[in-house]
């Protein structure tokens, strides 16, 4: 009986503040859909890093006669000098950074030149012999490529030296960016739905004072009078975090998978659809979380009991 008491004030309180608890879905779903591209963006980010790391080498060109180094004032590089580079790399010092080493020679730079600007005016004019010889080294930890790049680095006979971690850091910075983005719009919606929320149990509990009054002269009990209030905040943010779980999924489905996908092919990974569903109890739990506690404090200080 107390039970079926509860739900009815609830339902006949949704019914007298409709325009308010339409403004609280709203707002908790907006909040709610911010808060999973944040937590999509973050899982985004670890995809690209678990591809693109395994993949980092650092790359230490040899000088060639056409070079302008200050370290290639020798000319092109000696077989010394690239045997010392070989040396230093399967060194005890290096051994515990550097997992595999292969050396690319003129030929071989050249052709993979061709491959990567076939169409270029470029590749018709340079030659096998304009290219420098270089060592691909793939490492155990890419975030350790300055250990290795700072050993090569203006020793005679090494034209340059080039981590991919470089450009790499650039890219993870700009989706770190939009992630702490994404998440901070939420934490500012998130701040409007419990302000929200508050001002709607305020003026609630406002309108009600006499039918609260005549429960506590009855002997109504604390949680009695609350928990409809509660309720009411707490089903507004079910529906929104419901309605914002709704919209990520096809956000992702036909956003990310269904367009992005084909258009930027760079990226091997995208978050899926099972992602997004992974993501929907996370929306659930802080939105009813969100609510329920703005509603018993608001209902703490406000209410008289």
């Amino acid at each position: 009986m107390r039970i079926q008491f509860i739900l009815s004030e609830v339902m006949i309180s949704l019914r007298r503040n409709i325009a308010m608890a339409v403004s609280l879905i709203l707002v908790t779903l907006v909040s709610m859909f911010l808060f999973g591209a944040g937590l999509l963006m973050q899982k985004q980010v670890g995809f690209l890093k678990d591809y693109w790391y395994d993949r980092v080498q650092v790359s230490i060109f040899m000088c060639n006669k056409a070079d302008l180094a200050v370290s290639c004032s020798g000319g092109t590089a000696t077989k010394t000098q690239k045997d010392q580079v070989m040396a230093d790399l399967q060194s005890p010092q290096l051994a515990q950074y550097v997992d595999e080493v292969y050396f690319e020679d003129k030929e071989e730079a050249f052709e993979h030149f061709k491959e990567q600007l076939e169409d270029s005016v470029l590749a018709d004019n340079l030659t096998a012999e304009q290219m420098p010889e270089s060592y691909r080294v793939k490492l155990k930890d890419p975030k350790m490529y300055t250990q290795v790049a700072q050993t090569f680095r203006n020793r005679p006979g090494v034209s340059d030296v080039q981590a991919q971690n470089q450009v790499l850091e650039r890219l993870f910075a700009l989706l770190n960016g939009l992630k702490w983005g994404a998440w901070a719009i939420a934490a500012v919606t998130l701040a409007s739905t419990v302000l929200l929320l508050w001002t709607t149990i305020r003026l609630t509990a406002f309108t009600r004072r006499r039918e609260t009054r005549i429960m506590r002269l009855v002997g109504a009990s604390n949680m009695v009078i609350q928990m409809p209030f509660v309720l009411e905040g707490m089903i507004a943010a079910a529906v929104g975090s419901a309605l914002a779980s709704v919209a990520l999924f096809f956000a992702v489905q036909v956003g990310i998978q269904g367009w992005l996908q084909d258009r930027v092919s760079f990226i091997s990974t995208y978050v899926s659809g099972v992602d997004a569903l992974l993501v929907v109890p996370w929306l659930f739990l802080v939105g009813l979380l969100i609510a329920g506690v703005s509603s018993f404090v608001s209902l703490q200080r406000y209410l008289k009991v």
